[in-house]
């Protein structure tokens, strides 16, 4: 198989779902979009991976290349019907782009914090084997506000009604972030963007809570992490 990974910052990749896509052999095309990186055809690829970033979905003067970006997505959704996970802003890339209204939280949602499967959530098959509720993280200040008409809500927490989605059969919008290393939270928290919802949501100086706090349920992340990988591929594989 061939995946396509859009990705906003290079900090911001497949995380440790690298390792599954090695391990299957799987081969994977990154394209830096706030690196003015073009697009390729979508032709070729078996599924289209979005990922996070600091920008949102609505800052079109900003970074220009957003209007192409929906668009494909539109297209690989909509138009392709074939299989999508995108994480946070990945997730609220395809709310936007299938109709959706994206916009601020009164309040950033960081932390490490549960997330409350739905009852659509707990019968979808990209769940199973995942706990309600089951612990993430979360670094985000954007949420999808009103979710496309055919979107069916997966899973929620007490702040963000919308923290997972589906739409069709095989597109997936997460929230939150499962692709955790052990590298991620200190990275990101060198990112100014990052570091100002850290600070303004738990306090000056609480990365270094957080780092050890992650590093900590590391193990549980990786399970989930693999559980959701899984399940994703079965999905691909039935639908081959």
């Amino acid at each position: 198989m061939r995946f396509l990974v859009f990705q906003h910052i290079a900090i911001e990749h497949p995380g440790i779902f690298r390792d599954f896509f090695a391990a299957d052999g799987i081969q994977w095309d990154a394209v830096e979009l706030d690196e003015g990186e073009a697009i390729p055809s979508l032709e070729g690829y078996d599924a289209l991976w979005v990922m996070g970033g600091p920008m949102d979905v609505w800052e079109e003067t900003e970074h220009p290349w957003l209007k192409a970006e929906k668009q494909a997505i539109r297209e690989w959704v909509q138009d392709r019907a074939k299989p999508y996970m995108g994480l946070c802003l990945g997730h609220q890339l395809l709310g936007s782009a299938l109709g959706g209204k994206v916009g601020k939280m009164p309040k950033a949602e960081v932390g490490i914090l549960d997330i409350a499967l739905t009852e659509a959530g707990r019968a979808d098959p990209l769940f199973a084997g995942i706990a309600s509720p089951f612990q993430a993280l979360q670094w985000h200040g954007a949420a999808v506000l009103e979710a496309p008409a055919d979107a069916v809500i997966l899973a929620e927490s007490p702040v963000c009604a919308n923290q997972a989605m589906r739409i069709g059969d095989l597109a997936y919008g997460l929230q939150c972030h499962t692709e955790l290393t052990a590298r991620t939270v200190g990275e990101w928290g060198e990112v100014p963007a990052y570091a100002c919802a850290l600070d303004e949501t738990l306090g000056q100086g609480a990365l270094q809570k957080l780092d050890a706090e992650a590093q900590a349920k590391m193990p549980d992340f990786a399970r989930d992490s693999r559980r959701l990988y899984d399940n994703f591929m079965a999905l691909l594989q039935a639908r081959s």
